[in-house]
């Protein structure tokens, strides 16, 4: 489903335009190359085994989402704007977050100041060039330390986290609907359907600056994060993504999550990543960990967002 920005000159001009093919100059890594250089069956240094995916769909015609790896960084980019604009931002936010995190040390301070700069380059490129006004981006991001995950938040991807055997996501939507739900006008299954549900509040790109939600989890041996476009989770139902997730081969997860989404009209572009965390904060690594069940874990009960702004939670 196409989405759009509450911000009223970007909002009718979004109301008017339509889809267009795919622009000669590409600005996403083809999904072989991200394979190539991300796909991995061992750990990596920071203890994580990582899956992903990304698909156009099955009726788009353009694939705006951009699959966020490398530099320590995992997450996702939902791109918005009419004819190639959501490709531009969410591949402009991938490119120059992969850049800045090159040689740092991940650091809450440094993740808010790195997302307002990009933000910013965005904001001037999109207000200097009319063709691209009205585009922006979601971004869900996650950057781990060696005792915790940090996750930065703005727009409606997720970042879900399995663990003791329950999924929740740690993340909080900046939607309309999901303001709604907040505020109890409308149920999660009022807002599941609701016909404003592609509206969201915030997006990376579209203001001079942005609030970001900033989030610090304790890293957990045994952890599996999920972060995805609206692509997945507005077609996949949460228990069903709860049941692929148990899942101790993450190759697989991504595979049947991918194939659900598609299965149920593939709607949207649908991405996902999957981080399987085989050390927690110990370091400690454990034998056959992806073989092992997940052993029991305190809930992760406080999953409350630090606001570098104001908060609408």
């Amino acid at each position: 489903m196409r989405k759009f920005n509450l911000k009223a000159k970007a909002l009718k001009r979004f109301m008017e335009e339509r889809e267009t093919g795919p622009s000669a100059e590409t600005v996403h890594n083809s999904t072989e190359e991200l394979n190539e250089m991300n796909s991995q069956s061992t750990p990596n240094e920071q203890g994580f085994v990582i899956a992903f995916r990304t698909d156009v769909g099955k009726i788009r015609k353009t694939n705006q989402d951009a699959v966020i790896l490398g530099s320590g960084l995992a997450g996702i980019a939902d791109g918005m704007g009419g004819h190639n604009g959501g490709e531009i931002a969410s591949g402009e936010l991938r490119d120059s977050l992969l850049r800045e995190a090159e040689g740092q040390q991940p650091d809450k301070e440094v993740l808010e100041q790195m997302i307002q700069r990009i933000n910013y380059e965005i904001w001037t490129r999109q207000e200097d060039d009319m063709a691209l006004e009205g585009m922006g981006t979601t971004l869900t991001l996650l950057w781990p330390t060696e005792k915790e995950m940090l996750i930065a938040q703005v727009g409606d991807s997720r970042a879900y986290l399995f663990r003791d055997g329950e999924l929740k996501q740690v993340t909080a939507d900046h939607s309309m609907v999901a303001d709604m739900v907040r505020k109890g006008v409308l149920t999660e299954e009022q807002a599941a359907c609701h016909p404003m549900r592609n509206y969201i509040t915030r997006a990376v790109g579209t203001e001079e600056t942005i609030d970001v939600d900033l989030y610090s989890v304790e890293r957990k041996q045994g952890d599996r994060w999920l972060v995805c476009s609206d692509g997945l989770y507005g077609l996949v139902k949460k228990a069903e993504l709860q049941e692929m997730i148990g899942d101790d081969r993450p190759e697989n997860a991504a595979d049947r999550m991918l194939r659900s989404a598609l299965d149920r009209g593939g709607r949207d572009n649908v991405s996902l990543v999957l981080l399987y965390d085989t050390v927690g904060a110990t370091g400690d690594p454990y034998e056959d960990t992806l073989e092992r069940p997940i052993e029991k874990q305190p809930p992760a009960d406080s999953l409350k967002p630090e606001e570098s702004g104001e908060s609408e939670a």
